[in-house]
């Protein structure tokens, strides 16, 4: 499922990730389980020092959050996004944060959905030396 969210080998790039120290720390994985004990969804909780449009330190923030398209429209995507909710304020957070890709219209949608406000758009830019 991780493959389907972020598709190719990224292999390298999470090792030099993890290698530079600006992975945040991954707090909680939660699952989507269908009726015959396969997965069907996850959603990935980091706490970050700083998230946009966020005023605590540290902040929930969702890592990763996908569900098999069968599944989309179910209620699957909606309960693993509660459940790291009730997670968040049961460990004293008052706010919980994401990111979207600028053209992942459905994503954005369903955090819209969800309640979340869009604080800020972004391009990221960068150039080798």
């Amino acid at each position: 499922m991780r493959t389907a969210l972020w598709p190719g080998d990224h292999t390298a790039e999470v090792d030099e990730h993890l290698r530079s120290g600006a992975t945040p720390l991954l707090a909680l994985v939660l699952v989507a389980e269908r009726d015959d004990a396969r997965l069907g969804g996850f959603i990935e909780i980091g706490l970050r020092a700083y998230a946009e449009g966020c005023e605590s330190s540290p902040v929930p923030f969702i890592e990763g959050w996908y569900v098999d398209a069968d599944l989309r429209r179910t209620g699957a995507g909606r309960a693993l996004v509660h459940a790291a909710e009730e997670w968040a304020r049961a460990n004293g957070h008052r706010e919980i944060a994401s990111d979207v890709e600028l053209t992942n219209e459905a994503s954005i949608e369903a955090h819209r959905a969800l309640g979340y406000a869009e604080v800020e758009r972004l391009v990221c830019f960068r150039r080798d030396l």
